[in-house]
């Protein structure tokens, strides 16, 4: 394509975007480029127009965009390259964008505003995609499209993470500040990822040494927060940032009613009901630290080295009274996730990059419960050691073709401690799995970028069970009449670590999650008196298809899709009705509809309506007759409208989200009342009431001074404070008689946040 002056360039985004550009004639004079794609936003055109001008675009506000030299100092190695089309800018909000690569890409820097949230919090802001929603509210339990949370491979700059949210799920535990991108995949994966069978959310900090000195500070009624970035000298660079709760030393609104939320129908509620025993002095705090150090060695080397930390810690005192002897014991409960991990990139070629990565993540999860009215105690831990040695390669032949090539070892071995006095009983566990993988991937992208190719295989073998996986993804793109877009997608995937759900009986009356290794036995076997119990290896296989329409701010989507999961075990699911202590293998299969319109109105106003219909059904050989049932989480419809309102430096979100209600199991009409056990109707036969929220965010940004930026937020999560049941499920009393007990989502719950940035 001809190139055209720069300065034509500018005065057609100033018209198209309604900015204005400020710069020195002599920046600009003799530059030219190519005309950026109409379709890109205003961020991404000026993205695509540094690579072609070597010009610098500084934002000084919405509207006012200064042009200045490129600082040689800032971007000492910059190799051009051809960047995966953008085909939906500001997707929702600004900062988040849609690939024709098949990826959801967020960028928090960039991150405009949702209703009900005052941060760029990633596991929130990905749940207001098609397809993606939380059953209970919590990032620790996100379901994409029908799977499970540990289906879901979260990776941090490369590394696996095992904890994906402080208190008990209602807090990402990832800094939303120090991330500079995000992708997300639900289907059509890259054969360079492994495991999650349902998605792929791969945060990634930054990796270029920009030569200057940027940071924050800030808190909400949660947690303080604080990062920087250092640099140390012209070619090395330290980022770091840390979080750390209030919730030890104040108590606040959010608190308060995440507290309520957790802890409903735990030891702490039940211990006050029974007028025997009491808690007191329940302490909880969390702190998560990150850190990177930044070496370019050479033009061509570099070295990247990467460390991560999340800690959980809750303690609370039971007291009882008994035979006119006071009785104080100490239950606790720890949760962390530590890794680090060492990366070297080496530019070979302007065209051929190599990429060694090895890490380290530890999980470790320790229980300890006192139960002091029967004298019983229980302790409880889990622990993972994942070690991973990676190897890429990327070429890029040309314009139009691009490779990647590469090979995987992975050692992942988990433990489990199950110890209880009263009646004694002493289980230890441990499993050790080990893959290698290799993986090729061909990307195609035609010279008008309207038609993109990415196909790919991957090849694990797992020599502990003598099994070869072949797991093929696709991607396929076809931009048509020019504001139309066909994409189909496809892919085979594999996973050998997943979660089993300990419920009320287990710890605390707090749901608990523990990971495991796969066994791929086929039956029970006892060791030392121990039942060890079938865990396969996951597979999964999926489809999808759909035509996108983008012109003029309106985008109008519809995409169908059909996956099928197999090696589930019931202990992974949940249940709490008749199979709630059966241990059967079976699958899953969800077929569904996802669709969104969304329509901007220039940088001022964003609405958008999604819509996902699925239909997600269990099957288990053993259970039902082999007859097919609804899963634990098949929520058969699921909407969301919202709205955002930029003006000047303030902006604000509402929204609703309505789902229909879970699958309940309720007892059986003709129960038995004597016979000191439930007898259920058929499984998942029943709905509980829908679920409806609405909530509220605003965001006011200002300026302390030239170099110093203040950014006020407050929002309201459950605006109307519906009562929604997100969890029922049935026990028997003293007498016999079935109680039903009902877990309620949030309630109304005000928060605040101020965050200075320099």
């Amino acid at each position: 394509m001809e190139k055209q002056p720069l300065s034509l360039i500018l005065k057609q985004l100033e018209k198209t975007f309604g900015v204005s550009f400020s710069f020195v004639d002599a920046t600009i004079e003799n530059k030219v480029a190519t005309i950026p794609d109409p379709e890109l936003g205003l961020e991404e055109a000026l993205e695509f127009l540094t690579l072609e001008t070597h010009l610098e675009f500084q934002f000084l506000d919405n509207r006012f965009i200064v042009i200045k030299k490129e600082n040689k100092k800032r971007r000492p190695f910059v190799r051009t390259q051809r960047l995966n089309e953008v085909t939906v800018t500001n997707y929702l909000t600004s900062g988040i964008n849609k690939l024709n690569s098949g990826s959801i890409t967020i960028k928090p820097e960039k991150f405009g505003i949702l209703p009900g949230l005052i941060e760029p919090d990633v596991l929130q802001t990905i749940q207001a995609l098609p397809g993606v929603i939380s059953s209970d509210e919590t990032v620790s339990n996100i379901n994409v499209r029908g799977g499970t949370h540990d289906q879901n491979l979260i990776l941090w700059d490369g590394i696996k993470m095992y904890q994906s949210g402080h208190f008990f799920g209602l807090i990402s535990a990832f800094n939303p500040f120090i991330a500079s991108s995000i992708k997300m995949y639900k289907n059509g994966t890259p054969a360079k990822y492994g495991d999650g069978i349902s998605s792929i959310i791969d945060m990634q900090l930054p990796d270029d040494i920009d030569g200057e000195f940027h940071g924050g500070a800030g808190f909400n009624l949660i947690n303080a927060v604080g990062y920087a970035k250092i640099p140390i000298s012209d070619h090395t660079e330290l980022q770091v940032s840390s979080r750390r709760s209030l919730t030890d030393f104040l108590n606040t609104p959010p608190f308060e009613q995440y507290s309520k939320r957790i802890f409903q129908d735990s030891d702490f509620t039940n211990a006050q009901k029974n007028g025997n025993s009491i808690s007191q002095n329940e302490t909880f705090f969390f702190y998560d630290v990150t850190a990177k150090f930044l070496w370019d060695i050479t033009e061509k080397d570099k070295i990247r080295i990467h460390f991560f930390n999340v800690f959980n810690d809750l303690n609370y005192d039971e007291q009882s009274t008994i035979n006119n002897r006071d009785e104080v014991l100490n239950s606790k409960l720890t949760q962390r996730n530590g890794a680090i991990g060492l990366s070297y990139t080496r530019d070979w070629t302007d065209n051929l990059s190599t990429k060694v990565q090895a890490y380290v993540t530890n999980y470790d999860l320790d229980a300890l419960n006192y139960d002091v009215l029967n004298n019983q105690r229980l302790i409880q831990a889990n622990e993972i050691y994942d070690g991973s040695l990676k190897f890429d390669l990327n070429y890029n032949a040309n314009d139009l073709f691009k490779f990647n090539a590469g090979y995987q070892f992975k050692e992942v071995g988990i433990s489990n401690l199950e110890d209880v006095n009263n009646p004694r009983f002493r289980s230890y566990l441990k499993d050790v799995v080990r893959t290698h993988a290799l993986f090729g991937e061909y990307d195609y992208t035609s010279y008008d970028s309207r038609t993109k190719l990415i196909a790919g295989t991957r090849i694990n073998y797992i020599p502990k069970f003598d099994m070869v996986l072949v797991e093929p993804r696709v991607t396929f793109s076809q931009r048509f009449w020019n504001y139309f877009r066909f994409e189909a997608q496809g892919e085979l995937k594999s996973q050998t670590a997943s979660q089993i759900i300990d419920l009320q009986n287990d710890f605390l009356g707090i749901e608990n999650r523990r990971w495991v290794n796969a066994n791929n036995n086929t039956e029970v076997i006892t060791i030392n008196g121990k039942n060890i119990y079938p865990v396969p290896v996951i597979k999964s296989k999926q489809v999808s298809a759909g035509i996108h329409f983008n012109k003029n701010g309106f985008l109008a989507g519809v995409e169908g899709f059909a996956k099928k999961v197999t090696g589930i075990t019931t202990r992974s699911q949940g249940f709490q009705n008749q199979y709630q202590f059966i241990n059967a293998i079976g699958d899953y299969t969800i077929t569904g509809v996802e669709a969104l319109l969304n329509k901007q109105f220039g940088t001022v106003f964003s609405t958008w309506v999604s819509y996902t219909y699925s239909n997600n059904n269990y099957t288990f050989d053993s259970l039902n007759n082999g007859a097919s049932f609804p899963n634990n989480i098949d929520i058969r419809h699921a909407l969301t409208f919202a709205g955002t309102y930029t003006y000047n430096n303030l902006k604000l979100a509402l929204g609703l989200n309505w789902h229909s209600g879970i699958p309940d199991t309720p007892p059986a009409t003709n129960d038995d009342p004597n016979d000191n056990e439930i007898a259920y109707s058929s499984p998942n036969s029943a709905n509980l009431k829908d679920y409806l929220r609405t909530d509220f965010s605003a965001r006011y940004r200002f300026q302390i001074s030239d170099t110093v930026e203040g950014n006020f937020g407050a929002s309201i999560w459950n605006l109307l404070n519906n009562k929604n049941i997100i969890k029922t499920y049935y026990v028997l009393d003293d007498n016999n008689n079935v109680n039903k007990v009902e877990n309620e989502s949030l309630g109304f719950t005000p928060n605040i946040s101020f965050m200075v940035k320099f």
